[in-house]
């Protein structure tokens, strides 16, 4: 048996039951004795370096809080084990079983070992997120989880064009999102108010265009290294980084910054308010088409992920016969470049290239007609992310109190977030055209990671649940307690949280 950490007495403590974890498991078998990690705990790994990385991962969370060595090793019986095995856990599925001998995660791939480390963290008290040794003990509940996600594609965007944020700042994200087995992040990198990527090609979109905000703030842009290693610590967390350069709208950063690709060939002033639409690159000139292949180009040698996002929304100083030319140029250039093309669900008007994906943001109370031209191009084979606006957009205001966020899509509470099923969202819509659920945040209002996690908590696990769990398990009186229990966990990792009183939070 371990021994009481620090000199502490230990607390008596339950073990987390298996089934209270977000996202909900698929499946869950609880009994038996509960495994505890004491002193003599070893993580044994597969001898391959995936394997150790996740291994690694797992002993740096638990160390700190445990006191203990856990040392890794290839070797022995009992402990904690990670290893991959062929069975019916697909690319991101796995197994968890836990005994009184110890706990094993078996998955077909990293990435499904991975998402059964952060179900085995959310078993463990609490406290085991702290950064200096707690009293114990250090629970895992017998028994035995087998799970795999509801869909393949679950999202989350981070707006960085309008409000900057550094590269620390988006690995904290990803360190959150990765907690609830989300799969993308999807950068929004370009938009009136800044340009954030630097482009060889065009340097002056970085240099210039990436020097303000909203509000008129410093800005900022990543370089080429800074991109990659975002890039590279997403993956580390099994996160797929898209990128997006939202176009032919959203685009006075580069306007500003190159006078020619403007139509009249006279440069706007850099901008730094919130209003939208106004904005359009030159449809009918040549040279627009080089700045598209440069960006293109350029951003994909640095993405490994498949796909590329060329935005698309609110184009409202563009024709649609303009917008739908531009955006028959545009796509075979990211399929050129080796990437899938992702578009706001506007671009189901203009003709989506056959394999585009297209991410519908709009409202319960969207137009018939609109949601129509969505449901007639998966019909068609274009596949959805869902991303309803008055559902996940993460920057809604919660209620007409909340000091940060906008209204335009409503106010959008902590059950409204949750209670909807993407397989049956949109009409004519079946759930095999969609590919899975985005949450995006925008920052026109938002330029702390504070900010970030006050809009993000407690409705982005929402989101991350409605992409994973299977249909059956979705209910909000039972999530809502699931949700409550989450609580310590972000006190303890340092994430600032919106207490809605549809929650039933433990008492602070």
């Amino acid at each position: 048996m371990g021994v009481a950490s620090a000199g502490h007495a230990e607390p008596r403590r339950a073990a987390t039951p298996l089934d209270q974890v977000i996202p909900a498991p698929a499946s869950v078998k609880a009994g038996g004795t509960p495994y505890r990690i004491t002193s003599g705990t070893r993580i044994r790994v597969d001898d391959s370096p995936e394997v150790r990385r996740i291994g690694t991962y797992l002993a740096d969370i638990l160390r700190p809080s445990t006191g203990y060595r856990l040392p890794l090793t290839t070797q022995g019986d009992g402990g904690i084990r990670l290893r991959l095995a062929k069975g019916p856990f697909g690319a991101e599925g796995y197994r968890l079983d836990s005994g009184a001998e110890g706990v094993t995660i078996t998955a077909q791939e990293p990435a499904g070992l991975f998402h059964g480390v952060q179900t085995l963290r959310q078993l463990l008290p609490a406290a085991v997120e702290k950064k200096s040794v707690q009293p114990g003990p250090w629970l895992v509940a017998g028994g035995t989880i087998q799970d795999r996600p509801r869909f393949a594609y679950r999202g989350a965007m981070l707006d960085v064009a309008r409000h900057f944020f550094t590269v620390e700042q988006v690995k904290r994200y990803i360190d959150e999102l990765a907690l609830y087995k989300i799969n993308k992040l999807h950068l929004h990198l370009s938009d009136d108010q800044g340009w954030r990527i630097a482009v060889d090609s065009w340097p002056r979109l970085a240099t210039y265009g990436g020097s303000t905000q909203v509000g008129g703030g410093p800005g900022g842009h990543y370089t080429k290294a800074d991109y990659q290693e975002i890039v590279r610590y997403a993956a580390s967390r099994h996160l797929e980084v898209v990128p997006e350069i939202d176009m032919p709208g959203h685009t006075n950063a580069a306007l500003a910054s190159y006078a020619e690709l403007n139509c009249d060939g006279v440069a706007p002033p850099l901008y730094t308010g919130t209003k939208v639409g106004f904005s359009s690159l030159c449809v009918n000139k040549e040279i627009t088409y080089d700045f598209v292949d440069d960006v293109i180009r350029e951003v994909a040698a640095l993405t490994p992920g498949r796909h590329l996002h060329i935005g698309g929304d609110e184009a409202h100083s563009t024709s649609p016969e303009d917008y739908a030319a531009f955006m028959n140029r545009v796509q075979p250039v990211v399929a050129r470049y080796g990437k899938t093309v992702i578009g706001w669900h506007q671009l189901t008007g203009a003709g989506p290239a056959k394999g585009a994906l297209a991410q519908y943001w709009g409202l319960d109370s969207t137009s018939a007609a609109e949601k129509a031209q969505v449901a007639r191009a998966a019909r068609n084979g274009t596949k959805l992310i869902l991303s309803p606006a008055d559902r996940v957009y993460l920057d809604m205001k919660y209620t007409k109190d909340t000091p940060l966020g906008l209204a335009w899509a409503g106010y959008v509470e902590v059950q409204r977030s949750y209670d909807w099923n993407p397989g049956g969202y949109l009409p004519d819509v079946p759930e095999s055209a969609v590919l899975g659920v985005e949450a995006p945040l925008w920052t026109e209002t938002l330029s702390t990671s504070a900010h970030l996690d006050t809009m993000a908590f407690p409705r982005l696990p929402g989101a991350a649940e409605l992409g994973w769990s299977p249909a059956a398990t979705h209910d909000w009186d039972t999530y809502k307690v699931r949700l409550a229990a989450q609580a310590p966990r972000w006190d303890a990792l340092g994430i600032g949280y919106y207490r809605s009183p549809q929650v039933p939070w433990p008492a602070a």
